[in-house]
């Protein structure tokens, strides 16, 4: 009896010791588990406002509902009422009594986001193991640039646009709630409970302007309902400093109605530009002295390259043009005979110089770098084509930028989106100033403008005229290319790209502004850039002088009267 006794104490010690030892951290962890709850306080991303402090996107309280198996006794019973109350599927009421009753499981979402009310509504019920918590959810105020700003997934992490370009800045540190439950999963009264607040996220400052947005959005969207296009973009920036007032893109949805996209397209979609790209080689061809604004082409109505025919956008026969003229008209042949004064790899290095064939710089998540081939791979009719916007395929934000370049006195100046940040402290940090080059002579870039300023008032860029303002600014209108890899659909017909990009005032520009119009109606007098797209610019203009100040340049278009214009 004694030894026996002796060996149950040594047994029963061993095992005190192994429960104090060896298992002592499954115990602990099976006891904690079992006794509290641990919530995560989900932090709010930063706000993300407009230059003047608007708040554009920002995180705002909703209410999550979870269910935890633990705290029921009948999970088809609860599975059943939630089914009832969020009007589920048998399909979906079939995978949620899954995941509840799988061995092991604690948690499962039933609805994210809810607003107060709605949550309350399913709480009621009076569910065993269904619980709630706060957490923030993103908005984008009114849809104003929610392109550009992006999106967050339910979690709150970038998934795209600003959102997720500056996720690391924008996401705080999550906080962490204890408490301890009795077995039916109520909070234990008079038990400790333990807090760690929630860190927000820092905040950043764009450099769009709110009201110039909405402007944007709302004339882009009335002008693709009207040309019932496939969608649109505009964009409007500072032409000294690259800073994006306003980034808007228009689609088209299933139901035919224009709306605003939801992706940004002005950053990521490539198209060949067609005509505005004739800045960029009569610039070249200037800045090289290869030409004068005075320099006479007799220029044919149409010529034969590689076996394919070039015309011009209306029938003539040989007619003597100078460059102005050239450029005013938007003459195809024209342009390339001027073009053809200084070598293909000259050529091929402005447009480069111009932002062709590269990324901005503005690191925009899925940003497209386009196409611009090297000059010794340019095969065929694309060696004269490039010249006035064919073979090679652009960004709208390499486009304004390009142009910008023109306005800028010849600088290019890198676009930017985000001006600075805001620290937890409230400090704001300004970012650096956007990149610039030198790409044209001060002098080349003011001859360029005087014929940019004649294509508004004699050339094809009439109906962007505004009466107290003048303005410079080219038209363009490109072919697209169709699934069978010509420029023409299966039916014989077109589908058109038409863009107008212009600056003002045209003596000292401040901003600079571009609209493309996709595919707008091919039977329309108003499929081209002149018609579909500056419209959209002159209705834009006098709303911005006003949000920024721009005082008038007279009473008048500064053009002479009796202008008369092409169109194209």
């Amino acid at each position: 009896m004694v030894g026996l006794f002796t060996l149950l104490l040594t047994l029963l010690f061993g095992r005190v010791v192994l429960l104090q030892t060896v298992q002592r951290d499954g115990y602990f962890a099976a006891s904690v588990e079992q006794r509290t709850r641990v919530n995560i306080l989900r932090a709010a991303r930063g706000v993300i406002f407009d230059r003047n402090g608007n708040e554009l996107a920002l995180s705002v309280p909703s209410t999550t509902v979870y269910a935890d198996p633990r705290g029921m006794t009948d999970i088809p019973g609860v599975v059943r009422g939630l089914s009832v109350a969020l009007a589920y599927t048998p399909e979906q009421e079939a995978r949620l009594l899954a995941t509840l009753s799988k061995p092991g499981s604690k948690f499962s979402y039933i609805a994210r986001g809810l607003t107060k009310e709605n949550a309350k509504t399913l709480l009621d019920l009076g569910l065993p193991g269904v619980y709630s918590y706060r957490e923030p959810v993103r908005q984008v105020e009114g849809g104003v640039a929610g392109a550009v700003i992006g999106r967050t997934d339910p979690d709150g992490l970038g998934t795209s646009g600003l959102e997720k370009q500056f996720n690391k800045i924008l996401t705080g540190v999550d906080g962490k709630g204890i408490r301890e439950v009795d077995e039916n999963g109520r909070s234990i009264a008079g038990a400790q409970s333990t807090t760690v607040a929630p860190v927000p996220g820092d905040d950043i400052v764009l450099t769009l302007d709110k009201n110039i947005q909405f402007q944007t959005d709302t004339a882009l969207l009335d002008r693709v309902g009207q040309l019932s296009a496939k969608g649109g973009t505009a964009i409007v920036m500072n032409t000294t400093t690259g800073q994006v007032y306003a980034m808007s893109n228009v689609r088209r949805n299933a139901a035919g109605s224009a709306v605003l996209a939801s992706g940004n397209f002005a950053a990521v979609e490539a198209y060949e530009p067609g005509s505005v790209a004739k800045v960029f080689s009569v610039s070249a061809a200037l800045n090289e002295g290869a030409v004068t604004p005075e320099t006479v082409f007799t220029v044919p109505g149409a010529i034969v390259v590689d076996k394919f025919p070039i015309r011009d956008a209306w029938p003539h026969g040989p007619i003597d043009m100078n460059v102005k003229a050239i450029v005013s008209e938007s003459s195809n042949i024209g342009t390339l005979m001027t073009a053809q004064k200084i070598s293909s790899n000259s050529l091929r290095d402005y447009l480069y110089a111009f932002g062709f064939g590269q990324k901005t710089g503005l690191e925009y998540p899925g940003e497209s770098r386009g196409t611009l081939r090297p000059a010794n791979k340019w095969r065929g009719t694309e060696k004269v084509t490039v010249s006035y916007g064919y073979g090679m395929a652009v960004t709208p934000l390499q486009m304004i930028a390009g142009v910008n370049t023109v306005a800028n006195k010849g600088t290019y100046v890198a676009p930017q989106l985000v001006s600075a940040t805001i620290d937890k402290a409230g400090k704001r940090h300004p970012v650096p100033e956007s990149a610039t080059r030198s790409v044209l002579k001060p002098e080349t870039a003011a001859v360029m403008t005087d014929m940019l300023r004649e294509v508004i008032c004699t050339g094809t860029g009439e109906l962007a005229q505004v009466k107290g303002m003048e303005i410079a600014g080219k038209t363009g209108t490109g072919y697209k290319v169709q699934s069978n890899g010509t420029y023409s659909t299966d039916s014989g017909g077109r589908q058109y790209f038409a863009s107008f990009v212009g600056y003002f005032p045209a003596a000292n520009p401040q901003v600079t502004m571009l609209i493309s119009i996709d595919e707008p109606d091919a039977s329309s007098r108003d499929r081209f850039g002149g018609t579909a797209a500056a419209t959209v610019f002159a209705r834009l203009v006098p709303g911005v002088m006003h949000e920024l100040g721009i005082p008038a340049t007279g009473s008048g278009t500064g053009c002479k009267a009796g202008a008369t214009s092409a169109g194209h």
